[in-house]
């Protein structure tokens, strides 16, 4: 069974392409600029499954055509619609040292200033200069600057970020 902590979500599918069983898949990773992978996961029901890769071509820098082993309708593909694409930290090429943004989803953020934690983060967005994750709190989501003068440690076994919070940020989240 693969599990939540074992991968990290580079997209969704989209609806299906053609009547052959192809989808569009909408990136947020460049991971098939860097690795060569047998098989995607997908989320479907709630539950993380691998499907294997027959073929695919890029149609932009965001959008995949993906072909699926055993999915020849376009019926079957069009039951993927939605399903959140990941891909196995097993067989991600970025070190520890250079990782992708996306590989820091799911992270804990703990402030290295107070030692407390701040909440768990679910997304990250790097489509601007000045990259945030947003941070699922006690108190809801935050957004939080993921400057890497900021980062000041990453424990990827125990799946969490120290990071130097400037004063009073999270309260300026809250006045929103």
């Amino acid at each position: 069974m693969i599990r939540e902590e074992e991968v990290f979500k580079i997209g969704r599918i989209g609806k299906p392409h053609g009547i052959k069983g192809e989808v569009t898949l909408h990136i947020d990773d460049d991971v098939f600029d860097r690795v060569e992978a047998e098989y995607l996961i997908l989320e479907v029901d709630g539950i993380l499954v691998p499907f294997y890769i027959e073929e695919y071509r890029f149609r932009t820098d965001e959008t995949v055509l993906m072909k699926f082993d055993g999915i020849d309708t376009q019926e079957q593909a069009r039951e993927l619609t939605h399903c959140d694409v990941y891909f196995p930290y097993s067989l991600a090429d970025d070190d520890d040292e250079n990782p992708s943004w996306s590989r820091l989803t799911g992270m804990s953020l703990v402030d290295s200033n107070t030692q407390l934690s701040i909440g768990k983060i679910t997304s990250i967005d790097d489509t601007t200069a000045n990259i945030l994750f947003t941070v699922n709190t006690a108190d809801g989501e935050v957004l939080v600057p993921a400057a890497e003068e900021l980062i000041e440690d990453i424990d990827w076994e125990g799946r969490t970020i120290r990071i130097a919070l400037p004063e009073g940020l999270l309260s300026l989240n809250n006045e929103k």
